[in-house]
């Protein structure tokens, strides 16, 4: 099994706190690692591609790299919580 990285241990605790169902149900399937393995690959590919784009504007290696985590930290490592989820779907079937 392959050992989890920084964004992999990141993700899984904050799964664990803030998507506790998600979590659950990843573990009922035997499906939690490999999700978190994929969150996490993912995460890197994204963030080089981003990196280098923002290099190639002029920022600095630390300013690209701040600025592709703060892009790609809420797709896949920190997800919204499950109560908001919850509440965004619940106002967008409702139409309001």
């Amino acid at each position: 099994m392959n050992r989890l990285t920084q964004y992999g241990r990141m993700a899984e605790k904050h799964w664990r706190e803030h998507c506790p169902k998600l979590v659950r149900d990843l573990e009922a399937k035997g499906q939690l690692h490999a999700m978190l393995l994929e969150a996490e690959e993912k995460t890197k590919d994204e963030m080089i591609e981003l990196t280098q784009q923002f290099r190639k504007q002029g920022l600095t290696t630390q300013q690209a790299h701040d600025r592709a985590w703060e892009m790609v930290r809420e797709d896949y490592i920190l997800l919204p919580p499950e109560s908001l989820r919850t509440a965004t779907k619940k106002t967008e079937n409702s139409g309001t």
